[in-house]
């Protein structure tokens, strides 16, 4: 049996040797890697552009965390896999996440209260306070001073999308989603969702490719495509003041095929391509090519498509006939329909192409969507009020233009160019790192059996390429 004597654990023999093991090896670190994510703020300073849309109403005089450095901590800890603020209680005395956060003391050896010192980040409940600050807080509040603004935040994304464009694209295509994030308490905005089968709320994101332009959280008791065109009439004109001959596409599925967004992008010189619902009326346009792909099938024993181009106009909610593409397709299961309607002329692509080419390829955006909900934890939204929610929302989508940022410009040329959030987690950041500290430098001694040291290298020295050091 195994026994334990004080804080050593003995384990089993090998051979003739004992193994023991015990919490005492010093300052220790097992998120060594996370050092790549401060030479990605040292080009694109996306923290330091962040804190410019707080404002702090702290007295510089009797504050210890630093805005900037309260703000990394939160996004470098989720980059690093702690979703949850009860997490930062052990994280506060990390020397190498207080070394990413700024710290000019990362052990707290000079922190103001004796229980303090030892541990050189912020607890749980200074950055609660952060989150809970109200919109119309002042200097004369007690403890929440640090206030958001929204606006700001969300001119951000777009302009760090376009700050990591050294030319002006010619072509863009803007992705328009809604997502479930579920909800197990009793916050503000709550309300059963039908499709869901769950309380929950209902975010509207917007990605160009893989860049996050948009993540807004929304409650559950509308329509999916609700505060769309408030969004692109914010997006749009911000993307054209910087490209003003900028061709833009706005694509989506059939639930944000509505008269308004259409109307809209006609009306600003914006394409869209979306999903159109089917329908009997739909469905009898296209019989003569459901025949065909079934013939087809039936010749082959594979599945078939035969696309039509047509014009439609709906008997109530449109304005005008648009043009609509259909996909009559014939599988195992039988007849397949699908439908598509865009503003793109059929003299800039057929019917084809723009089905399999442009309209499937909107399938990219969910994998950009599950990996800010699954492995940036954009779903950790359990705080009371939904502003405090946002502002979580707010510090994921952060965290994930920064690992982008990474994914883009470092991983460039490697194996895992490609890599999701979490493959980038595990197989770059998480290595095990003695951390010591001096008067002229921390030396992050890093464990030698590490396999992915060749990646390492080339990430470091690819993003050392893009920018100086910075002494």
């Amino acid at each position: 049996m195994t026994e334990c004597k004080g804080s050593t654990y003995e384990f089993q023999r090998q051979g003739g040797r004992r193994v023991e093991g015990n919490f005492e090896g010093g300052k220790i670190t097992s998120d060594a890697g996370g050092l790549l994510l401060s030479e990605v703020e040292s080009r694109f300073e996306i923290l330091k552009q962040f804190a410019a849309c707080f404002t702090d109403y702290r007295n510089p005089l009797l504050t210890e965390h630093m805005l900037e450095e309260l703000l990394a901590q939160r996004v470098y800890g989720l980059a690093l896999g702690y979703e949850d603020l009860n997490d930062h209680d052990d994280l506060r005395r990390d020397p190498l996440l207080a070394t990413l956060a700024g710290k000019r003391d990362p052990l707290g050896e000079r922190r103001l209260r004796e229980r303090d010192r030892g541990a050189p980040l912020a607890g749980k409940s200074t950055l609660n306070r952060l989150e809970l600050t109200r919109p119309e807080a002042t200097a004369a509040e007690r403890y929440k001073k640090i206030v958001a603004h929204p606006e700001r935040i969300d001119r951000l994304f777009v302009d760090l999308f376009l700050q990591m464009h050294e030319t002006p694209r010619e072509r863009i295509v803007l992705d328009v989603d809604a997502t479930d994030d579920p909800l197990h308490g009793n916050q503000e905005g709550r309300f059963f969702h039908g499709y869901y089968k769950e309380y929950c709320y209902l975010p509207l994101y917007i990605f160009c490719d893989e860049f996050l332009l948009c993540s807004r959280l929304r409650q559950s008791n509308g329509d999916a495509a609700a505060g769309t065109v408030e969004e692109l009439s914010r997006i749009v004109p911000q993307i054209r003041e910087a490209w003003p001959e900028v061709e833009i596409v706005i694509r989506a599925d059939s639930g944000f095929c509505r008269e308004e967004i259409m109307a809209w992008c006609e009306t600003n010189r914006v394409d869209y391509l979306f999903g159109l619902a089917k329908n009997q009326r739909l469905k009898k346009e296209i019989e003569e090519e459901l025949e065909q792909a079934k013939g087809e099938y039936e010749r082959t024993g594979h599945g078939a498509r035969v696309f039509k181009d047509f014009f439609y106009r709906t008997l109530k909610s449109w304005t005008r006939s648009r043009r609509v593409i259909g996909k009559a397709e014939h599988l195992e299961k039988g007849a397949n329909p699908r439908f598509v309607v865009t503003s793109i002329p059929v003299e800039k692509i057929e019917a084809r192409a723009l089905y399999e080419q442009e309209y499937c390829a909107r399938g990219e955006m969910e994998n950009r969507i599950k990996e800010q909900q699954q492995y940036l934890f954009a779903d950790r939204t359990s705080t009371s009020v939904m502003r405090a929610n946002q502002l979580r929302l707010y510090f994921s989508s952060i965290a994930y233009v920064t690992m982008n940022a990474l994914r883009r410009f470092g991983l460039a040329g490697t194996e895992m160019e490609r890599a999701q959030c979490h493959t980038i987690r595990e197989k770059l950041f998480k290595i095990g790192a003695l951390v010591r500290v001096s008067v002229r430098r921390v030396l992050v001694l890093m464990a030698s059996g590490y396999p992915y040291e060749r990646i390492f290298q080339q990430v470091y020295w690819n993003l050392r390429a893009l920018h100086p050091l910075r002494c």
